[in-house]
């Protein structure tokens, strides 16, 4: 089935096929370059991941680049490399993605070596023991031995959610990937890495009938799965704010992030709050850097969004909108609250401006064209896009009517969604407790990552 958007917005080709064994197929051809981007997009991520196995989703994409019984270790990065692409793969809170950048002539073996990769890896415990301790020193590099390394991603969502799956440590417990067995990644690759549980996606330069001919030679013979039942994520309604404290060593000024609980993934309240977004928060005409920056100079910058890991566009909810800063030690948290709240009340009490609707509704726009026509990998972006609308909303198509979401947003519904959803009581506020600048523990924080 093929569509495109209509007369306002985006018009991205899209043509979408399933095929026998439930791999979900995703064609998006653009003939600027002769590029091509191949993406394979798992629906499991750190959210999904099994109750004792926290960090297993990550530790899981490491190990898919470890070798299958027709690509040794390494070789399908040599490949790719030699053939002059570039490929990488993330690991996020709803899924596991992996991904190649190449010639468009090299499409073929893009394709070989993803449904290669998709029957199944290669690994020993050889393998599993050096991958764990790759992510292992990542969450030291990263987390542990970092200012700041767990503000205000991970320390947040432990305070602002109830529900595990949101809620636990998607980097990882060491105790639990040091519990990880053969065993354990044999289970989670024949749950979660079936075609079922999958979305294929093509962008870039090349004729449909004939890429999806090579789709099929390549992909349909890999046997089917059930897809694996989705975990309930979703939270109750917040009715009182939370106030949650984080001690960091090696942090030298404090920091306070806030975070309300977001609309549901598709409805008008969500796409009301994404264009709240970029009036409070984004740039430096936003009315919070106006505030507390620029007016007050509480913080050189005021920074954060809606998903942590990632854009509004891709990610299921429930999910956080947050702002952040770090400040001088001279700046009482309160005073920060007091100037934070008044701003937020004037959203909440009245309707925005047209004018100031207009540009955020262009702020949006370029927000979501950045995220499409990402250059560091071309296609990539289009392809994450298209991926997560077809995980999420069952039609990758949909990825055409997100201007027209944005611009059926009114005034007035702005202010009614500020009114239900930027509410003290549906928030939490993190603090950041500074160690360094009294010469405190230069090391790692023991259990600072929750």
């Amino acid at each position: 089935m093929t569509t495109r958007g209509g007369a306002f917005g985006l018009e991205l080709p899209v043509e979408r096929h399933l095929l026998a064994n439930g791999l979900r197929v995703v064609l998006s051809a653009d003939h600027a370059a002769p590029i091509v981007c191949v993406a394979v997009y798992y629906h499991v991520g750190m959210r999904l991941e099994p109750r004792g196995r926290t960090g297993f989703a990550h530790l899981f994409e490491h190990l898919m680049f470890q070798g299958s019984p027709s690509l040794g270790k390494m070789e399908f990065a040599r490949l790719v490399q030699e053939n002059g692409g570039s490929l990488n793969g993330s690991t996020r809170f709803d899924f596991t993605n992996y991904f190649e950048t190449m010639p468009s002539h090299t499409l073929d073996l893009a394709l070989w070596m993803e449904a290669d990769r998709m029957r199944g890896p290669v690994i020993t415990q050889a393998e599993l023991d050096n991958q764990r301790d790759v992510v292992k020193n990542e969450i030291r590099v990263n987390v542990l031995n970092r200012p700041y390394g767990s503000f205000p991603w991970i320390d947040m969502q432990a305070a602002a959610f109830t529900n595990w799956h949101n809620s636990h440590n998607g980097y990882g417990d060491m105790a639990d990937l040091d519990a990880a067995s053969l065993a354990d990644v044999e289970a989670f690759f024949r749950t979660y890495y079936s075609p079922a549980n999958a979305v294929l996606v093509l962008v870039g330069d090349f004729e449909a009938a004939t890429a999806l001919g090579l789709v099929r030679r390549y992909f349909e013979e890999i046997p089917a799965a059930p897809r694996p039942a989705a975990p309930a994520i979703d939270e109750p309604r917040q009715e009182q704010e939370r106030r949650a404290s984080h001690a960091d060593l090696l942090a030298n000024r404090p920091a306070i992030a806030v975070s309300y609980h977001t609309p549901e993934r598709g409805s008008r309240e969500y796409y009301a709050l994404g264009l709240l977004d970029e009036v409070l928060l984004q740039g430096e005409d936003s009315l919070l850097h106006q505030e507390l920056v620029s007016r007050r100079g509480f913080a050189a910058d005021v920074d954060g969004g809606i998903n942590f890991l990632g854009h509004m566009h891709n990610a299921q909810t429930p999910l956080l909108w947050t702002a952040e800063l770090i400040h001088d030690s001279s700046v009482a948290v309160e005073a920060i609250l007091e100037a934070f709240d008044a701003v937020i009340e004037r959203v909440r009490i009245e309707p925005l401006a047209q004018p100031v609707l207009d540009r955020a509704l262009v702020k949006a726009r370029a927000a979501l064209y950045g995220a499409i026509n990402d250059t560091t990998y071309p296609g990539a972006g289009r392809a994450d896009l298209l991926a997560a609308f077809e995980l999420f909303e069952d039609d990758a198509a949909q990825v055409n009517t997100i201007e027209q979401r944005f611009a059926a947003v009114t005034p007035e519904l702005v202010m009614e969604t500020a009114r239900e959803y930027l509410r003290a009581a549906n928030r939490t506020v993190l603090t950041v407790v500074p160690g360094a600048a009294s010469g405190a523990g230069l090391g790692a924080v023991p259990g600072a990552m929750g």
